[in-house]
């Protein structure tokens, strides 16, 4: 069978993978799709050389198909339609204990500690695997992931109907983010320096600036009547936008940090205490996370066409990774199923 996997300085290179039986308790998958996002990219850029094993057959946002079920696996058949929660806990840890198994102090995260889905078998314990509801599609369903990201992100904020809402970031979470939050009952405000994305955004119907052109901190003051926002999700990464990023909530309001920032930032404590404001981090999902991102994809929430920009098959997995990386994309799917064996 064939996978892509990362190699180490910077490369991807299609590789022969081995496809055995699943084992007690496993079941294998059939790969149809596997989407590449900002933690593929920074595998491939080197940030997770000291974590990983090369070569590592990387993705976990998937969809496919049961090939094989494993002795012991209740509740599957060949040809059931399903994707993954591609996290594995110890289930002893404190986090686990207190309930919190997501965030297990041991996690397992499948696709970077383990091997993940770009390969068109893939055998995973059956506990990760989550049913899609009937009719839909594999090309939606490989967004099930990152639509889980953003709807455990909204539900960590505690959002209100007819809540304003201000997302730093319109990169592909940002704008699940918007879109998870608009649903909710939320009017919704993105920041997005590229021009492309901000074009796109607007196109969506969301109200946009552009934070390298506007005083954002105005405009949201002036948005909100001089109140502030109710929520702030931070998605951006960037040090710019942490600086102004407790100047944006009103009195009491919250900010939710979804970006992973490689590197202390500075920010303003003081108007952290002075509005009382919550500060709030925001990691991975739950399971019912996961179960209501492939609702929302099979209602037709979620504007897929909007976000996924292109589809390549597996031997382009790395111009897939450049073309990302130098922002000509949005959201790219890699075709496992289609690479033939």
């Amino acid at each position: 069978m064939k996978g892509a996997a990362y190699v180490g300085d910077g490369r991807v290179e299609e590789v022969a993978v081995d496809a055995p039986a699943p084992g007690p308790g496993e079941l294998q998958i059939a790969v149809a799709y596997c989407g590449l996002c900002g933690t593929d990219l920074h595998i491939v850029h080197g940030g997770m050389d000291a974590r990983v094993t090369t070569p590592l057959v990387f993705g976990h946002e998937m969809s496919g198909t049961v090939a094989a079920v494993g002795d012991g696996v209740s509740g599957w058949s060949v040809g059931d339609a399903l994707t993954v929660m591609p996290l594995v806990w110890d289930g002893t840890c404190a986090a686990c204990l207190d309930g919190n198994q997501h965030i297990c102090q041991n996690l397992e995260f499948v696709g970077i500690d383990s091997p993940g889905a770009l390969q068109q078998r893939w055998n995973v314990p059956a506990s990760i695997a989550v049913p899609l509801p009937d009719g839909l599609d594999l090309r939606t369903a490989a967004l099930v992931e990152p639509v889980a990201v953003a709807v455990h992100d909204v539900r960590r904020s505690e959002l209100q109907t007819g809540d304003r809402v201000v997302v730093l970031g319109g990169g592909p979470i940002g704008v699940l983010i918007g879109t998870v939050a608009r649903h909710a009952g939320a009017r919704v405000l993105i920041a997005e320096v590229d021009a492309n994305r901000r074009e796109r955004i607007a196109d969506l119907g969301f109200e946009v600036v552009d934070p390298s052109a506007t005083d954002v901190v105005g405009f949201v003051t002036e948005w909100t009547g001089g109140v502030g926002a109710d929520v702030v999700f931070e998605v951006s990464g960037s040090a710019a936008a942490v600086k102004t990023l407790t100047a944006l909530p009103k009195v009491r309001g919250t900010i939710v940090v979804v970006a992973i920032h490689g590197a202390p930032r500075e920010i303003d404590l003081q108007r952290v205490f002075w509005r009382e404001l919550r500060l709030l981090g925001a990691r991975v999902y739950r399971r019912s996370d996961v179960e209501r991102a492939a609702e929302l994809l099979a209602a037709g929430v979620i504007p897929v066409d909007a976000i996924v920009t292109g589809v390549v098959p597996l031997a382009q997995t790395q111009a897939a990774i450049e073309d990302l990386t130098a922002g000509r994309a949005m959201k790219l799917l890699v075709d496992v199923a289609g690479a033939g064996a």
